[in-house]
């Protein structure tokens, strides 16, 4: 049986220990040096992070998130045995954990680590799909040859250089396509190395549930109920014409799906849909100078966003969480595409004045879509805004003193609110 050490990365056949290190961090298929599909997931990013750089957070349970009144973030693993979940509300989680210490994020410190991550990546192949700052699939199809190792050798390398250099740990999932992939990468987290081999597949399938797949939520398993289909061998049942009558497209990937079949490649360049930032209140408010503030503090995220990925919207959206948590959305296309924090607000909050209801609100929002390439980014001016062109030049001149001292070097006085 191929083997492999994923201390010292030595290969060798079956064995409870490695021969050379002693290590029992092994891993061991039939498939283990024929598969080059993969996904990474890095083990509870931003909680680990904050521990990394503060070791007095060790061992302790550690929340990310907002106030009482937002959402979780991440939680470590001390607090996701309590019960704790990413996208659970605070007021939940701190129930299931009161111990637990909640921390800020810090987003561009994870924004940093992610760019580090990414480049161990780039430097074992080019075809990498992000999915978020702390997972990616990646195709290292033909790399064997340059690299003079298999992919198992390589992603265990990428894992042990993480944990090595950035101080994290992560953990991967290694198949035949992108759906089993990110399935393996979940079953023995932290620090896993799961293997889907082709020949295998049928059988790990088998009276699995279909919430296994990537995307079925409590609605769609809802529909799925509805028509019998709990498990991947429910699935199996179905005609595939019946199947896509009954669910549409959906259906056919579903019968896709169901055999462990998906033809998706990696995509190197995923583009990027929209750009936005959003914060829940820690309580109700219809206070239109603390509303404006945070209205502000979004635009000027969303504005140094695009410009650090090198885009422009045309879209401007406005997201209002009312108290009994229905929303409110409002959208306008502009002439020319924007990456100007004040042409978001003075947009989002035109947007906001045309609301009729007042408040109170639990959640703001704004963001930017219909993206494009930066430099077409106001290119015409506004005839109707005189004062548009000189905001515009002074918020130019602000980012960069801003990138050279600090984001906090300079700050507008409704920033503050």
């Amino acid at each position: 049986m191929p083997s492999l050490c994923r201390d010292c990365l030595t290969d060798f056949n079956a064995a409870q220990r490695c021969p050379d290190c002693g290590s029992p961090r092994t891993v061991s298929h039939p498939e283990l040096f024929n598969l080059s599909i993969a996904h990474m997931d890095c083990d509870a990013f931003y909680a680990s992070v904050e521990k990394r750089d503060n070791p007095a957070l060790k061992g302790k349970p550690v929340i990310i998130g907002g106030g009482r009144r937002g959402v979780v973030s991440t939680a470590c693993y001390i607090a996701r045995i309590q019960g704790v979940r990413s996208a659970m509300p605070m007021f939940q989680a701190l129930k299931l954990c009161p111990a637990a210490i909640i921390i800020k994020p810090r987003m561009e410190v994870y924004a940093e680590t992610s760019k580090a991550i990414h480049r161990m990546m780039e430097e074992m192949t080019p075809a990498i799909e992000p999915l978020s700052l702390d997972e990616a699939f990646l195709d290292l199809t033909g790399t064997a040859r340059l690299h003079g190792k298999p992919p198992a050798v390589m992603l265990a390398k990428l894992v042990k250089r993480m944990n090595d250099e950035l101080g994290l740990t992560g953990s991967i999932g290694l198949s035949h396509n992108k759906f089993l992939a990110k399935v393996a990468s979940d079953l023995e987290k932290p620090r896993g190395f799961s293997i889907i081999g082709l020949a295998d597949t049928p059988k790990f399938l088998k009276d699995k549930s279909v919430r296994l797949i990537w995307g079925i939520g409590p609605t769609a398993q809802m529909s799925l109920d509805k028509a019998g289909i709990r498990t991947f061998t429910d699935l199996l049942r179905w005609k595939r014409t019946d199947l896509i009558d009954r669910f549409g497209s959906t259906g056919e990937r579903l019968w896709y799906l169901a055999r462990g079949q998906d033809n998706r490649a990696i995509q190197q360049n995923r583009a990027v849909k929209s750009i936005s930032n959003e914060t829940t209140f820690q309580d109700d408010t219809s206070d239109l100078d603390v509303l404006d503030g945070h209205l502000w503090r979004m635009a000027t995220k969303v504005s140094d966003r695009s410009k650090a990925k090198g885009l422009a919207g045309r879209v401007i959206t406005l997201k209002l969480k009312r108290k009994d948590h229905s929303i409110l959305t409002r959208r306008v296309s502009l002439r020319d595409p924007t990456q100007l924090a004040d042409t978001i607000y003075r947009t989002a909050r035109n947007l906001f004045e045309q609301v009729n209801e007042k408040g109170p609100y639990r959640l703001l929002g704004c963001g930017i879509s219909d993206l494009c390439c930066g430099k077409e980014a106001e290119q015409s001016g506004d005839l109707l805004d005189q004062g548009a062109y000189k905001r515009n030049q002074a918020e130019r001149a602000t980012d960069e003193i801003r990138g050279r001292f600090g984001d906090n070097a300079i700050l507008k006085g409704r920033a503050l609110r």
